[in-house]
């Protein structure tokens, strides 16, 4: 199952390598792309994940997700 997520704040390669690492280190996610260009993480997902989780390990690092 593949979700997407629109976050803001992310402004470099370093930006996108510390969303997809908060992303990967949730146990259901397989796998997270995060682009600082379209301003979103596109996640791969192997069991059913409460968006709440995911939101909660982006926004730790102080980035602000704002739809998904």
């Amino acid at each position: 199952m593949e979700l997407k997520m629109k976050i803001e704040g992310m402004m470099c390669p370093h930006c996108e390598a510390a969303v997809k690492k908060a992303l990967e280190a949730i146990p259901t996610v397989e796998s997270a792309e995060a682009s600082h260009e379209r301003g979103e993480a596109v996640v791969k997902l192997s069991a059913e994940t409460p968006f709440e989780t995911l939101k909660k390990a982006v926004e730790e690092l102080d980035y602000k997700v704002i739809a998904d």
